[in-house]
């Protein structure tokens, strides 16, 4: 059998691995569009900060692990998916035949389209590279403007203002982390991080960035210049799938994909960010976070190798430490049919609970680190609370004394 992976990020290397497990005598190349060895997107940021070496960012230390595996690691860009002939086509005309093929190609970073965004000194923080040209113009002390105010914004700022910076965020949203946090989760944030030195401008866009001397002018909706020695674009990212045209597969927010993680052409399947799989609480969507991206590897990766696999659906989930506050969300954060809130804004601590029936299925939590496994475990155990709903819409705080009582029922 012969097994072609197109991406090398968590999902590509988790599916690899797991079928040399589940089939020893397959053939496997997984496919990498960059010179360095796989790594973590997640963690380029931390680079930034010193924390870790680029090394760091690797996803398997050891350089032999995919030899050791013998799975054969092919660098290059993939033009075309030929359903017919059953082969990946790369950009340099190599073609890789295949009985099962998984599209794991991960996201691309948007790009505003607004004038100046080709410009030297203006900078996504996608790639390693990336990361380099980041580190070049962020000196202490130097003027830098981040676009994009977003999860993975947010960690990108983290590591500027430990460069330490003169950083100006601008979000076109009225608050920061809006697709994760609420109106006041997203004002506390927005408060921590403006006590911090930030300079943040909400509900404002860029409209262009133009060349001034040897640095930046970049141009907003409300009339305002702001001068940079460098702006770094995170404003969001859409599914790596151009290559696709023409396949037949369908595609909607992500690749579709069933509960196999199966697309719609037979022999092809779909993880990671291109995938929109199942969701823990119903429907499907994409779930562009690592611990999806492994969890879309292993299962499609069993199913490739004949073990019928069906996955139970991700829980949508992130957790954020932004300047020494942690914010996190998980499910249908977002509903207001049967929800109970507490705030202790002095504190920076929050907290929304969302019902359905009797179950817990998503919450908020600000500034409680104590509760962030207890609400995962409320949510994904589908517990029926019982009495304790009305206890917890009186008192969210309670949530950790509801968890105990109702796992000894």
């Amino acid at each position: 059998m012969r097994h072609v992976i197109i991406g090398a990020g968590p999902a590509g290397i988790t599916a690899a691995e797991t079928l040399r497990n589940a089939d020893p005598d397959a053939h496997i190349v997984l496919v990498g569009g960059e010179a360095h060895p796989p790594y973590s997107r997640m963690a380029i940021p931390y680079v930034l900060t010193g924390k870790i070496e680029a090394q760091g960012t690797y996803l398997r230390q050891d350089q032999s692990h995919l030899e050791n595996l013998i799975i054969h690691y092919v660098q290059g860009r993939v033009s075309k998916v030929d359903v017919n002939q059953s082969q990946v086509i790369l950009a340099d005309g190599q073609t890789l035949p295949y009985h099962r093929l998984l599209v794991a190609t991960g996201s691309t970073p948007i790009t505003p389209p607004v004038p100046g965004m080709d410009l030297d000194g203006v900078h996504h923080c996608w790639t390693l590279e990336d990361v380099a040209a980041i580190a070049a113009r962020a000196k202490k002390g130097s003027n830098v403007v981040l676009m994009g105010a977003g999860f993975i914004g947010c960690i990108i700022l983290e590591s500027l203002v430990a460069r330490g910076v003169n950083l100006t965020v601008v979000e076109a949203e009225d608050r920061m982390i809006a697709r994760m946090m609420d109106q006041v989760g997203g004002g506390l944030l927005k408060d921590w991080v403006k006590s911090k030195g930030v300079n943040l401008k909400t509900l404002t866009k860029v409209t262009g960035v133009s060349q001034n001397g040897a640095g930046l002018t970049v141009s907003t909706d409300r009339g305002e210049d702001l001068e940079a020695d460098l702006v770094v674009v995170s404003v969001g990212v859409k599914p790596n799938i151009d290559f696709l045209d023409g396949s037949g597969v369908q595609i909607d927010a992500g690749i579709l994909v069933n509960d196999r993680l199966h697309t719609s052409v037979e022999g092809i399947y779909a993880a990671g960010d291109v995938a929109q799989g199942p969701n823990f609480g119903g429907g499907f969507e994409v779930h562009a976070v690592q611990p999806t991206s492994v969890d879309h590897g292993r299962i499609a990766a069993l199913n490739m190798a004949g073990s019928d696999t069906q996955y139970q659906g991700s829980l949508m989930m992130n957790v954020l430490d932004t300047l020494g506050l942690v914010t996190a969300s998980f499910g249908d954060w977002a509903s207001e049919k049967d929800t109970a809130t507490q705030l202790n804004a002095d504190k920076s601590r929050y907290i929304k609970l969302a019902f359905e029936d009797d179950c817990l299925v998503g919450a908020l939590c600000i500034g409680r680190t104590d509760q962030i496994g207890v609400l995962r475990g409320l949510i994904q155990s589908r517990l029926k609370l019982g009495a304790w709903k009305e206890k917890l819409i009186s008192n969210p705080s309670l949530i950790a004394d509801a968890y105990v009582a109702c796992l000894h029922v």
